[in-house]
């Protein structure tokens, strides 16, 4: 049996318990595309990330031989606290680690 790989992105203190997620600027719906458990929101597919670029990687697009086409997904919050609304990017998503 093969288990699917889960995401895991945690919330900043400041961020109330009513919130909108938004990845790449698509909205994401609570129980279908992520869950909440305690202070994390908890997507069931791995997010990308591009991770860190080598030296020659880095030397190549500088120079503008090639450019990054790694995926790489952005992960958003959206909240309203006081009356004014806050956004919380780039969020950074972790393995989830259910241990």
């Amino acid at each position: 049996m093969e288990v699917a790989e889960r995401t895991r992105v945690d919330l900043p203190s400041h961020v109330p318990d009513r919130f909108e997620v938004f990845v790449n600027g698509v909205r994401q719906d609570r129980g279908v595309d992520y869950e909440v458990l305690g202070r994390s929101l908890v997507f069931p597919r791995p997010v990308a990330q591009e991770g860190k670029l080598g030296f020659v990687r880095w030397l190549s697009m500088w120079l503008g031989i090639a450019g990054s086409y790694r995926p790489h997904e952005n992960v958003d919050v959206v909240y309203e606290s006081g009356g004014k609304r806050g956004v919380v990017t780039g969020l950074k998503p972790e393995p989830f680690d259910e241990s």
